[in-house]
């Protein structure tokens, strides 16, 4: 006989099933709470990073065990193409000069596209692991069986400012932290005396966005990348020699008393201990930041191998400031962001924008990051640097496979572009995902952005979505909403 309950799909339950669901029950809420200790759930509640403002740069602990504790990221502003650089596609040579099946002349962000174009530098095998790479950067190429690309990475924005903002931040708009900011805001720094993130922008001048590649927008100041040049000498601030050491350190110790008598009139002010502790690492900058851009420690073999004494002074500059990226790693800089390319001198002449006459632009470009950067990956691996530093190559899109209409260079494109990554926790002579036949669109395992972010901050034993910080209402991430960890790149 069928009851009012059994009639809408529903049972009663005797005294014993009613016991074992409860004790099922109870048991997955045992488990649930076990997880969350272990942060194993797939949606994480935030963990807060414990602070200390009058020490802000103290190292913390991760979420998980960490692969890698530093991290260096080489950014080339003004999209590099990755047909042309990294991403080899047979079908694109085979075809070249014709238009792109199923397309015509499309349109894209500056206008009416024509034909395919193939690579305007010779592809070859590199490596054991036999990668396929161009001769516009052979020095890089020689390192193919460190490298780990990512060859169907994809972005949101098709415009450089946007563009390089959603790389260096996660968000296309204006406004919100530079990864560098979350990660010192994480982890603090592994050196007291230098700060937890650094950025170098090119020798040519700043990116499109400028500094909101190292802001740290809503989160603390404190955790704002610091600008360096090895162009750009930081003057000798030490101590005159007309002063004794003992009058330099009672001043120095009078000065600690007031602001700690400063502090206590003032419990609870987290801005004024933030911006004492800011004064305090200035101070010991003074002794130290001038050191990490005096090379005349380093062989004349090392600088030769940057190219720091090349004849093109822009080269040189930008070798000076590789080795200076590798001094900073060194000391136990958290964050290390370094900048290939510039708009201070117009779009394509200072960067890689190649949107008229590619060849021209990239035959300029391309030797500039070459060597030094290839010196400096072989260099951190030399010294054991790899073994915990993270090294990111990116940029902010790619570019079409076909030729703008009436020009000789490409135009923007997000729907497929090639990033690289080596180091700590990643996978060598290895390839991940792919674009179609062309290079136009990411075919085979679409990576976003936020993808890159979740790995990048999975690699430092830190989980994205328990990374956040409350602002304006919400819980705010680098990888906002979105992201997945890569974990066919992971060792």
């Amino acid at each position: 006989m069928s009851t009012p309950l059994s009639r809408h799909g529903l049972s009663l339950l005797d005294r014993r099933g009613f016991l074992t669901r409860a004790a099922m029950g109870l048991g997955g809420i045992a488990l649930a709470d076990l997880l969350a200790r272990d942060r194993a759930l797939a949606s994480a509640e935030p963990i807060r990073p414990v602070i200390d403002p009058q020490a802000p740069y103290l190292p913390r602990l991760p979420h998980h065990s960490a692969k890698a504790k530093q991290v260096l990221v080489i950014f080339c502003s003004g999209a590099v193409s990755h047909v042309d650089t990294f991403d080899y596609k047979p079908e694109l040579i085979k075809r070249h000069d014709t238009p792109m099946p199923g397309k015509g002349n499309f349109i894209s962000f500056q206008g009416e596209n024509g034909n395919l174009i193939k690579p305007l530098w010779e592809f070859r095998p590199r490596g054991q692991c036999g990668k396929m790479m161009s001769e516009l950067l052979p020095n890089i190429a020689e390192l193919a069986d460190d490298l780990c690309f990512i060859h169907s990475m994809t972005a949101k924005s098709n415009t450089h400012g946007p563009g390089e903002n959603q790389m260096s931040t996660g968000f296309t708009l204006d406004g919100f932290p530079s990864m560098g900011s979350w990660v010192s805001y994480a982890l603090g720094s592994e050196n007291a005396d230098l700060p937890a993130f650094v950025a170098i922008p090119d020798p040519r001048g700043v990116p499109q966005v400028g500094p909101n590649h190292w802001n740290s927008a809503f989160l603390p100041a404190t955790f704002q990348g610091t600008a360096f040049n090895a162009d750009a000498p930081i003057p000798n601030l030490a101590r005159p020699a007309a002063i004794p050491v003992s009058t330099d350190l009672a001043t120095r110790d009078f000065l600690r008393r007031l602001n700690d008598r400063h502090l206590e009139k003032n419990p609870g002010d987290v801005e004024l201990a933030a911006r004492i502790a800011s004064y305090e690492l200035a101070a010991r900058m003074q002794l130290k930041a001038a050191a990490v851009g005096d090379f005349k420690d380093e062989s004349a073999a090392t600088l030769n191998s940057y190219g720091v004494n090349d004849a093109n002074k822009t080269k040189a500059g930008f070798a000076k400031n590789c080795l200076l990226a590798r001094r900073l790693v060194e000391r136990g800089v958290r964050f290390v962001q370094l900048f290939n390319g510039s708009y201070a001198m117009g779009e394509g002449v200072g960067n890689w924008d190649g949107h008229k006459t590619l060849k021209d632009q990239y035959s300029i470009h391309g030797p500039i990051l070459d060597q030094p950067c290839a010196a400096l990956i072989k260099d951190m691996k030399q010294r054991g640097l790899l073994d915990d530093t993270l090294v990111l190559w990116v940029t902010e899109f790619g570019r079409m496979p076909t030729f703008q209409k009436g020009a000789s260079g490409r135009d923007h494109n997000p729907g497929g572009f090639t990033v690289w990554m080596t180091g700590a926790g990643v996978r060598r002579g290895f390839s991940y995902g792919a674009t179609d036949e062309f290079g136009f669109k990411a075919e085979v395992d679409p990576a976003t952005i936020y993808d890159l972010h979740a790995t990048m901050l999975h690699l430092l034993g830190l989980n994205h979505e328990a990374l956040s910080f409350y602002h304006n209402g919400a819980e705010r991430r680098l990888t906002d909403v979105h992201g997945e960890v890569i974990h066919q790149v992971l060792a």
